[in-house]
């Protein structure tokens, strides 16, 4: 039986839409809606980092929306 803690990692979802625009206000991606040390570290950062991003990245793209009348 294997033990589940040495499974194979999770695949890196990326929130990347292929938009890649900073948002001068705010520093967002306007497109994903992460910052540039975060779209930088993403590929080799831990599951718990990328979590804690994702769970930041509905209420930027809200705000972005919000801030650009969308």
């Amino acid at each position: 039986m294997t033990d589940p803690a040495s499974a194979a990692p999770r695949p890196i979802a990326s929130p990347c839409t292929n938009i890649c625009r900073m948002d001068d206000a705010t520093g967002w991606c306007i497109g994903c809606g992460r910052t540039l040390a975060e779209i930088a570290r993403w590929g080799g950062t831990s599951d718990a980092d990328r979590d804690t991003v994702m769970a930041a990245l509905p209420e930027r793209m809200a705000t972005l929306s919000r801030d650009s009348g969308l």
